[in-house]
């Protein structure tokens, strides 16, 4: 069978097929949120100014090598949206055919097939394929470096996870855990994880599912060889600004600001559920968890084969390396860190599935539906916009709003937020032809409203915009220590609405739109005479 298996060149080509014609309405949007804030700045000055480190914006000490490459596809074929989006694209066909290959690997054809559609419909898989992130290529090179991991292939394995961390820098987290893994055991005179594996071998065989492995010396060097390139780059990056870690405020906002016990017992619950749970996720986990309630089905007289125990042991490793440290780090607790160990539960769930359950794929064509409904139904609870396509909501809101006050304030003075900041300042994100001059607030808090409205002689209009999801009012919602604890530790607020904010301002909404519960409006201000004056460059005596 492993010679009739599709070769991961068709693989690619087939999902990259898929995937573009899926996006391909979106493709021409302009940049959205940390899009528009760190990656393409960072991108675009490597490509203007041969820098790794970020010049128009404050650097993160991400690792560059996802900026490089679309700094490379800006060169060859030309900046714009599309190109950035085609680019990430690659990566994300790039991730799925890891997916379809690991799956393989470990179970067989039927799961891999099942287990990438699921992956690549996810709702936050699928959002992300397009934008130009760093986590969706961690996420790739990992499934491709465990793949090679479970094959023997040392050398691959630390390209691969190597390759991860210049991606992004928790990419360390999944060799490390494995290397403490395989030290563990060691220590308790334990056979390795990967001599384990010999165990399942036999089994995993007659579907040719599994080639046959060896204990390798150099595992646990492959695993560690990632440390350097890691290293490396902090090195470089210290010796270029100064800071390890990015600056002090990126440091203090991920690292120190997080480090509180309450804090992580809340983040360690949405981590998990954001792992097992999140935008449908817990339909594909409940089918599991039923599914094992019944006995393996029998092919030919025997029990259809599982995911081999080592294997899964490795994958839960890999998990729970993800969710506790996400726990303690991060200061926005955002779905699109756990890309990498998702597709492992889908992996681990769709092969449960096919093992137990006779109409299985009817079971997972339900699942695969349902990550469907996730891309447009925005779900009961807060969640970022970034999940779903709810940032193509935003994006055309503000592409809408932002050149109305373009074209009808050419030389106005505007009040907003980040990052409707840096969409007015720089054309180049896709919003505007030409800066427009901003005061810049926080958000449009109470608070941050109020303090504004002492300077409403620096600003003629505001452009004001929902910041985050606001779901629907419910019990949880409403229960004010949960609201309480989310200002406290993950910088909750909430937006005022147009009309008040405009009567604290002294001034009029003369926009106002809203799309599937985000919404932007243009304030003006009332002091016609003063805008005249600043539209025609002449400013009153």
């Amino acid at each position: 069978m492993r010679s009739t298996t599709p070769h991961p060149a068709v693989v690619f080509a087939i999902l990259f097929a898929l995937i573009f014609l899926l996006h391909a309405p979106l493709l021409r949007l302009p940049y959205f949120w940390d899009e528009a804030g760190y990656y393409i700045p960072a991108a675009r000055d490597l490509l203007l100014r041969g820098s790794l480190i970020p010049q128009t914006t404050v650097s993160n000490a991400h690792p560059p090598l996802v900026m490089a490459w679309l700094a490379l596809w800006w060169k060859l074929v030309g900046y714009a949206p599309a190109v950035t989006r085609s680019a990430m694209l690659v990566i994300a066909a790039f991730s799925l055919t890891g997916v379809f290959r690991l799956a393989q690997r470990v179970a067989n054809t039927e799961v891999a097939i099942a287990a990438t559609l699921c992956t690549a419909v996810y709702p936050v898989f699928f959002a992300q394929s397009s934008l130009a992130h760093v986590d969706l290529a961690a996420a790739g090179f990992t499934f491709w470096a465990l793949s090679a991991y479970l094959d023997d292939r040392p050398l691959a394995t630390a390209i691969c996870f190597s390759l991860g961390v210049l991606a992004k820098e928790t990419a360390i987290l999944a060799p490390v855990a494995l290397a403490t893994y395989e030290a563990g055991r060691a220590l308790l005179g334990k056979q390795s994880g990967r001599a384990a594996l010999q165990d399942g071998v036999k089994a995993s065989n007659r579907n040719g599912s599994l080639a046959p492995v060896s204990k390798s010396r150099w595992q646990l060097a492959a695993l560690l060889a990632p440390i350097l390139p890691l290293a490396l780059w902090y090195l470089y990056h210290y010796l270029h600004t100064g800071y390890v870690f990015g600056n002090p405020e990126f440091f203090r906002y991920n690292v120190a600001a997080t480090l509180n016990p309450l804090r992580i017992l809340i983040a360690l619950g949405l981590r998990v559920w954001q792992a097992f749970g999140y935008l449908h996720l817990w339909i594909l986990t409940l089918a599991m968890f039923l599914a094992m309630l019944l006995p393996p089905l029998k092919d030919f007289g025997f029990p259809r084969d599982r995911i081999a125990i080592p294997v899964q042991m490795i994958f839960n490793v890999v998990i729970a390396a993800y969710v506790a440290a996400m726990a303690v780090i991060g200061g926005a607790v955002l779905a699109r860190y756990m890309l990498p160990v998702v597709p492992l539960v889908i992996i681990l769930a769709i092969s449960t599935l096919r093992r137990r359950l006779r109409h299985w794929p009817t079971v997972a064509g339900v699942i695969a539906a349902a990550f469907l409904v996730g891309w447009f139904w925005n779900p009961p609870y807060g969640f970022a916009p970034e999940d779903n396509l709810a940032y193509s909501d935003y994006v055309v809101l503000h592409e809408q709003a932002e050149r109305f006050l373009e074209a009808r304030y050419p030389m106005a003075h505007a009040l907003t937020a980040w990052p409707a900041s840096d969409e007015l300042t720089r054309p180049w994100l896709g919003y505007v032809t030409r800066p427009v001059k901003v005061f810049r607030i926080e958000d449009f808090s109470f608070e941050q409203v109020l303090s504004a409205a002492d300077y409403r002689d620096h600003f003629d209009v505001a452009l004001v915009f929902s910041t985050k999801y606001e779901p629907p009012p419910t019990l949880i919602a409403r229960w004010r220590t949960w609201q309480d604890l989310k200002r406290r530790f993950f910088g909750y607020h909430l937006d005022l609405p147009p009309a008040v904010i405009a009567r604290m301002l002294g001034g009029r909404v003369v926009l106002s739109q809203e799309r599937h519960g985000q919404w932007v409006a243009v304030i003006e201000m009332e002091r016609s005479e003063i805008l005249n004056a600043r539209q025609y460059g002449v400013m009153p005596q």
